[in-house]
């Protein structure tokens, strides 16, 4: 028989912040390689094309260094508990498609055209924009929640940015498309700009709305049907994106826009009903809109068929018509599964859009197939940190914001990339970090600015709780 006797008195000590690592030395080091890789890879392309190191390499590697340590140490200093893996990878690809870019300036079929000699400079000069802006957002954005305030001034902002393109004498047709802004020797693509201001406008929006979206009044074939009067707003947006469709003839801004909005929508409601709407919804506006609309019209034949187009092309046809589309399908072909190596391809004979729209045909025929899975597989993680960060928010205004920006990522990589390999009609937008274009790499430097401003805003530790002298004293019963 046991007798039940008091302990002496055990001290437990006060519970503090959750000790969660800031994980900025895995950054710092996971950096380093994303700096020395494109280094490596430009020394490779000198001496595959003449021979010898380029004798820029240590401008561009020194370059690269102090734009990714700045960026760093903004972190370190601003955002210390955001996810160690975003910028790094961001880094990464910038580094490469700056590599690319500078191999295709040593083409002399691109130089002839005036495509080529200085396109790499102007690079890292946006490159060095992008950074600039990457640092301003998370210094001046101490809270992402903050831009909740502004869902509908966001609202506004991106609707004029959308439709700057079409003001006369503003806006001027690039290769068919209305997409850019010329003022002076400066142009811009306001569109890149407007993904972003799109997402804080949508979070805002269905952060407030989601219930009553997320009402169904019938169920139908396994589907929640929602009510008629909260179709309103995909209907809004979708009109919206054929609009920008009919009148700047640009595919792939419309299928971003609507794209990232039926996302949100879907995270937001958690019904599968309005990703089915969706695609229908899209699927429609797009097939309406190439049956009337030369150049998107002509954008579909050349998918349909690109050795037509061709050679169309080459005989001097009357009419449009593209080889760009047969020219990549030519460049993955010859790569094989290895390619044939950094500056040995041919990918130069794509012509005007091969530093630009097509630079992922370089890619898959110099790195071949494993090189470009790798290259997709980065785009994937960076997409995978993103989607990590919404579900760790603890706030709903910064899960739909985190969501829509990685959705709006991963739409653009996807119709980039689908159009380049044939899998999609081609939509002229320029593939992330990689692709020559000011607007679209400051923009998504921005983007990994705002979404490591959530990261860290997430996984930052839990302040610790109130001390409470009651709970200083346990007692502890032993049989």
């Amino acid at each position: 028989m046991s007798s039940t006797t008091n302990s002496p008195t055990h001290h437990t000590s006060t519970i503090g912040a959750i000790g969660a690592p800031s994980r900025r030395n895995t950054e710092l080091a996971l950096l380093i390689f994303a700096v020395v890789i494109p280094v490596f890879a430009y020394a490779n392309v000198g001496l595959a094309i003449d021979n010898r190191v380029p004798s820029g390499l240590l401008s561009y590697g020194l370059g690269l260094g102090l734009l990714a340590g700045v960026a760093h140490l903004v972190v370190r200093k601003f955002a210390p508990y955001a996810d160690p893996l975003l910028l790094p990878l961001a880094t990464l690809l910038n580094g490469l498609g700056l590599v690319v870019i500078w191999r295709l300036d040593q083409s002399k079929l691109l130089q002839a055209i005036g495509q080529a000699g200085d396109k790499a400079p102007n690079q890292l000069m946006y490159t060095a924009m992008g950074i600039a802006l990457f640092v301003v957002a998370l210094i001046f954005l101490k809270d992402h929640r903050v831009l909740q305030r502004y869902t509908y001034i966001s609202m506004v902002t991106a609707l004029v940015l959308l439709l700057l393109p079409l003001v006369p004498g503003l806006g001027l047709p690039v290769y068919g498309a209305k997409i850019w802004i010329h003022v002076g020797s400066f142009s811009i693509q306001p569109g890149e700009f407007a993904k972003i201001v799109l997402a804080v406008f949508f979070a805002g929006y269905l952060m407030v709305k989601r219930d009553a979206l997320a009402l169904a009044s019938r169920r139908f074939m396994g589907l929640y049907l929602p009510r008629g009067r909260d179709l309103g707003p995909i209907l809004v947006v979708w009109v919206i994106s054929i609009l920008i469709l009919v009148f700047e003839t640009d595919l792939g801004t419309s299928l971003l826009f609507f794209g990232m909005f039926v996302i949100m929508l879907y995270v937001a409601t958690e019904r599968t009903s309005w990703i089915v709407f969706g695609l229908l919804m899209s699927a429609a506006g797009a097939v309406g809109v190439a049956s009337f609309e030369p150049h998107v019209h002509q954008r579909v034949q050349a998918w349909l068929n690109p050795m037509n187009e061709y050679k169309l092309s080459r005989s001097g046809a009357p009419g449009v018509h593209s080889e760009q589309l047969q020219q990549a399908l030519w460049a993955f072909g010859s790569g094989g599964t290895l390619g044939s190596g950094l500056g040995q391809g041919h990918s130069d004979l794509i012509r005007f859009a091969a530093n630009s729209d097509f630079i992922l045909a370089t890619f898959g025929e110099e790195l071949g197939l494993a090189g470009l899975m790798a290259i997709l597989l980065i785009y994937g993680l960076i997409v995978e940190r993103g989607v990590r960060t919404a579900l760790a928010a603890r706030d709903p205004f910064g899960k739909l914001l985190a969501i829509g920006l990685s959705g709006a990522f991963a739409l653009q990589v996807f119709v980039v990339s689908g159009g380049v390999m044939g899998l999609i009609p081609l939509t002229g937008m320029t593939m992330p970090f990689l692709a020559y274009g000011g607007s679209s790499v400051i923009a998504n430097w921005a983007l990994i600015g705002v979404l490591i401003r959530i990261s860290d805003t997430a996984r930052r530790p839990a302040p610790a709780p109130a001390s409470n002298p009651d709970a200083e004293m346990t007692q502890v019963v032993r049989p």
